[in-house]
């Protein structure tokens, strides 16, 4: 079982933005991780979603898309998937 699902989204958006050059970046639950003020793109957010799958083993999302926009609504997709 994951232990904090936050530290693990947080990590691998955080690994996302150093990637960029966009460092310091204070990722809170409300931020809005597409079109926000995080400058990642499409290509960013598949990455994120790759990486969880590998981290948590399961994919939320197998069954169909589920809507998303902050970094919040993310950890609680997860944290719903292990509940």
């Amino acid at each position: 079982m994951v232990a904090d699902m936050y530290a693990l989204v947080t990590k691998s958006v955080s690994d996302r933005l150093k990637e960029k050059g966009y460092v310091g970046a204070e990722l809170k639950a409300e931020a809005t991780l597409l079109g926000g003020e995080l400058p990642l793109d499409s290509l960013d957010l598949a990455t994120v979603l790759i990486e969880m799958q590998e981290q948590v083993g399961q994919d939320p999302f197998a069954s169909g898309f589920m809507e998303f926009r902050t970094i919040g609504d993310l950890v609680n997709i997860y944290r719903k998937l292990l509940d």
